[in-house]
């Protein structure tokens, strides 16, 4: 699949589907962009689980935090990767270890070979897009 442009169709699909969201790299941070998304996911009605080492066994927006996907107890529909670049290979590797059905990197990550590894295992991609910005965009 091409991940230079999306069709609609798929990113609703997609955000359609999906039900239980874990964000890797979520902060604690309210002016960070992390914070922010996972609080408008919450606000849309998804189940979302925080995923950061830093504040594993806090809670954040009313949820806990976990150190890992692995450790988060539900299954996992889609994982939101707030991480550089360069960081996301190992992510893909617990998303696909964890039976994600789809990686989604934020807007600025992007990752080639990561994207082909996922699709190879049956996980849908996304790159360099917010779901935050989508879900208003799409009229969802």
């Amino acid at each position: 699949m091409s991940h230079d442009a999306y069709d609609d169709a798929l990113i609703r699909s997609i955000l359609t589907r999906v039900k239980t969201i874990a964000i890797v790299g979520a902060s604690a941070n309210p002016a960070r962009a992390s914070h922010h998304v996972a609080e408008f996911l919450i606000e849309r009605g998804y189940e979302v689980y925080p995923v950061n080492p830093g504040l594993a066994g806090k809670d954040l927006l009313g949820r806990p935090v976990f150190a890992s996907l692995a450790d988060v107890p539900v299954a996992i529909d889609m994982v939101d990767v707030f991480r550089n670049s360069d960081a996301v290979a190992p992510v893909v590797d617990q998303a696909i270890a964890v039976g994600a059905k789809v990686v989604w990197m934020q807007l600025g990550v992007r990752n080639d070979a990561a994207a082909a590894k996922a699709e190879a295992a049956g996980l849908e991609v996304v790159m360099n897009r917010c779901p935050a910005i989508e879900i208003p965009r799409l009229g969802m």
